[in-house]
């Protein structure tokens, strides 16, 4: 699932590539990727123009000229693509928006949504999130923490929590703070909630530079997108060495989530 660095990666190419444009044709090709009827989704969408792309935790906000909002959540397999009709991905796509010739193509929207939303609705839709990696101060995570018991790794994938860390990055960041994904957040010293702490920015900004690890281009020619993969440090490196201490990256399933973990230096 897209997590806050491919979501930030898409958030920034679109920014830089449809904004202010007329979106001349809407085609929706699965009801249940929206909120409205599709004629409906059409009439209101079709003609106008986005004035920005915001992203907010895992989602992207497109902001309509109209004053509406559409919502993307991608989900699990979720992916987007902007080109033409010639060198569109032989994929089935849920729903097109067209700028010309240029489509935006939103792909694998199975368990995601494209929504129609006024501003008290997106309010709502997002009111219970929790705040922002990069611009959450120490005290804020500190007293958040203060009140779990649980082990890492489900609460920093708590949405309620911290938005927009997943299961990469919340591996990453133990691994960068040198902490057990399944130690338990109460046990933890003052030194090391603050090391956890200080270890979130730097993975998040890490993996935005390398374009996230989800690698399905999103344009043609796309060399960005999907970097992270190949540069994660203990994600889905299961029995590789440890690039720290040379130790064997082991893998533990815990409460439907997957961590990978050295556990010679995370002890």
């Amino acid at each position: 699932m897209p997590e806050l660095p491919e979501m930030e990666t898409y958030r920034e190419f679109l920014n830089h590539n449809i904004l202010h444009k007329p979106i001349t044709n809407v085609e929706i090709n699965r009801e249940k990727s929206i909120n409205t009827g599709v004629q409906s989704f059409i009439d209101a969408v079709k003609g106008s123009h986005i004035n920005f792309v915001k992203r907010r935790a895992k989602h992207l906000i497109f902001e309509l000229s109209s004053g509406q909002f559409l919502l993307l959540h991608l989900m699990l397999g979720g992916l987007m693509f902007l080109g033409t009709s010639k060198n569109s991905p032989d994929r089935t796509k849920q729903i097109i928006l067209s700028f010309g010739e240029f489509q935006l193509n939103f792909i694998g929207l199975r368990l995601g949504y494209l929504h129609l939303l006024n501003q008290t609705e997106l309010k709502e839709k997002l009111s219970e999130l929790g705040p922002e990696p990069f611009e959450m101060y120490q005290d804020e995570f500190l007293q958040r923490l203060e009140r779990k018991k649980g082990a890492l790794k489900p609460l920093l994938v708590d949405q309620s929590v911290i938005a927009g860390i997943g299961n990469c990055y919340s591996d990453e960041i133990c691994f960068q703070a040198r902490l057990h994904p399944l130690r338990k957040a109460s046990d933890l010293s003052d030194e090391e909630k603050i090391r956890l702490y200080d270890s979130i920015k730097p993975v998040l900004s890490r993996a935005v530079q390398f374009g996230g690890y989800m690698d399905f281009p999103m344009y043609e020619g796309d060399q960005q997108t999907g970097k992270y993969n190949e540069n994660t440090y203990v994600y889905e490196r299961e029995g590789e060495k440890c690039p720290r201490c040379g130790g064997r990256i082991e893998r533990v399933d815990h409460s439907s989530h997957k961590s990978y973990f050295c556990p010679n230096c995370q002890k």
